[in-house]
Formats: structure tokens, C-alpha cells, sequence
């Protein structure tokens, strides 16, 4: 019988995540570095089974970790390895957060033969993404150019832009870094051209609340630094009631004088208006920056925005 049960999508990148969160609680407990103290469960969400369709159709964000949550419910599990931008705004109160592994760099990718940044792009270029935040800040940069569907794993997106079905697709830097996948020919966004997503380049590890020895144990590997910055994010994306269907960015930042820089955006899915913000402050405060940044966003996209969105 295991000492600890990890549940993980059956992703290449997830598991390359929940291997990592093995190999950092085996150096931290000894008890945890024998052969058989950790199994990795693994978890067919259905965000992983239904891949035709954009996850604003099927349900959005928790389509990647609802079934995980559940096997922690039931006791399936101990601890559930979660791409924090993967996780709904609100996630279940018997459950908690009690670990963020460090943050690995939260930029976007950008795939093209045709040059290293967005606007240098052919008029007309067709760019691959299934997410609607890159979506609308393609569109707000370039209205020129077309966006189209495309889910699935580096491979897949990849096989599209070599078979020029698209001439341009936008990973997450992270994902490719975790997956030793880097190598390919690929520019890295800057932040000023696109905002990642909520939470992007973070793990975060979750349990229930009453586990008090699974707590503790990963209370040892938590990154502070990442923790605030996430959850900074999160308190701002909490403010605009964010679902998959509201293209929402964020990103804070740690300075090392003990300060904490945070922008995000929201904006149209077809990128025709973009409200943009930012706040400074001690890092100390950082769900107050998250929070303060989002009602400003809010206050100036407007309800009429948001209620737009919620009915579609």
C-alpha cells in the first residue's frame, strides 16, 4: 500500500508534472523516496476525452479537473497535480490548495515560418489556438488575420502548422520546457504582446482539507514566491467572475525589493475592445493588488460586458 496516492491527467506534460512533484516531496521525506511509498493514479478527464470540440462548448475549465477533484473525494487519491491555469475560479471548500511547485516561465510560444512575432505575419495568416485569451489578443493586434480551433498535444498542433494548414499556433513555454520539448524552432512571446493566462507555468497541489499528514507534506515543498503570485492572479480573475467563455489575462510579478507587480486584461473574444490594467504594490498585499486590479477592470469593460458573455 503506498504512503501517498498522486492523481494526474495521463497527459505527457501532466505526468511530466506529477513526476516532478515526485521526485521534489522524495527529496524532502525520505519516507517518500522508497520504491513503492508514491503511485501516480492516473485520471481520463473529460476535457482529455472530448477533443473535437473548444472547451467554451463543453464546459470550460473544469473539464480538466473535475474527475480528479472527485477521485479526492473518494478518497482515490491523495493529492491531485493541477496546471493551475487549468483550475475553475472557485475550486470545492472541503478541498485546498497546499502546495505551488516554482513557477517555470509563464510566456507563450509563437510557432510560424513566416517570422518571430505576431505582427510579422502575412495579411490574412491563419493562426491554430483553442484558447480564447490568445484568440482575442491576436484579433486586437491583428484584426486582419483569421483564428481557428485547434486543441490537442505539441504534436498534433505542430503536424497542422508542418502540413500548413495554419500558418501560426502559440504554446505554452512552460509546457514545452517541462516536456524537453523546447528545441523546435519557436520565438518567445514578450508580455507586453501577450499576457498569459491565469496561473500559467505553475502546479499546484491539492488535498483535502481534513488530510493533515498529506498537508504537511506538502507544505515542505510550497514556493511562496509562486504561491502569492498566482494567487494574486486568481483573486483578480475571482473580481470578474471569470469563466472559459471571458478572454481574462494576468500576470504578477515579484520584484526583489519585496514588491509586487500585477497586470491583466479582458477583452473581447474578437479582440475589438481590451481593457488593461496594472497595480504595485508590497507582495505582502498581493490578494489586494489581485483583487483592487479586478474590480478597476471590471468598473471600466462594464456589467453590460460581462452579462453579454454569461449569456452565451
Amino acid at each position: 500500500m503506498p504512503l501517498l496516492r498522486l492523481g494526474s491527467r495521463g497527459s505527457p506534460l501532466a505526468l511530466a508534472q506529477t513526476e516532478e512533484t515526485k521526485r521534489r516531496l522524495a527529496e524532502a521525506h525520505p519516507e517518500l523516496a522508497a520504491p513503492d511509498a508514491v503511485e501516480i493514479v492516473v485520471i481520463k478527464t473529460t476535457g482529455d476525452r472530448v477533443q473535437d470540440r473548444p472547451l467554451s462548448e463543453i464546459g470550460g475549465k473544469g473539464l480538466f479537473t473535475k474527475e480528479i477533484e472527485e477521485a479526492l473525494f473518494d478518497s482515490r487519491i491523495d493529492v491531485a497535480v493541477h496546471s493551475m491555469k487549468d483550475m475553475p475560479t472557485w475550486p470545492p471548500e472541503s478541498l485546498e490548495l497546499a502546495a505551488y511547485l516554482p513557477r517555470e516561465d509563464p510566456r507563450d510560444a509563437f510557432f510560424s515560418p513566416h517570422g518571430h512575432r505576431i505582427v510579422d505575419l502575412p495579411q490574412g495568416a491563419v493562426v491554430g489556438t483553442s484558447s480564447l485569451r490568445r484568440q482575442s489578443q491576436v484579433l486586437a493586434l491583428r484584426p486582419d488575420l483569421r483564428v481557428v480551433s485547434l486543441r490537442g498535444n505539441v504534436d498534433t498542433r505542430l503536424r497542422k502548422l508542418a502540413a500548413k494548414d495554419i500558418d501560426a499556433t502559440l504554446l505554452a513555454l512552460a509546457g514545452l520546457r517541462r516536456l524537453g520539448r523546447d528545441d523546435r524552432p519557436h520565438s518567445v512571446l514578450e508580455t507586453d504582446e501577450m499576457l498569459p493566462a491565469v496561473g500559467q507555468g505553475a502546479i499546484g497541489l491539492q488535498c483535502r482539507k481534513a488530510d493533515e499528514r498529506t498537508q504537511a507534506w506538502l507544505r515542505t515543498i510550497d514556493d511562496e514566491l509562486t504561491r502569492q503570485r498566482v494567487e494574486a492572479e486568481r483573486a483578480c480573475l475571482a473580481v470578474l467572475d471569470g469563466s472559459c467563455r471571458t478572454p481574462i489575462a494576468a500576470l504578477a510579478e515579484c520584484t526583489q525589493e519585496g514588491g509586487m507587480r500585477l497586470r491583466a486584461l479582458v477583452a473581447t473574444p474578437d479582440g475589438a475592445r481590451v481593457w488593461q490594467g496594472e497595480e504595485t504594490g508590497s507582495q505582502r498585499d498581493f490578494l489586494r493588488l489581485g483583487q483592487s486590479l479586478g474590480q478597476r477592470l471590471r468598473l471600466d469593460a462594464g456589467e453590460e460586458f460581462f452579462a453579454s458573455l454569461a449569456s452565451h
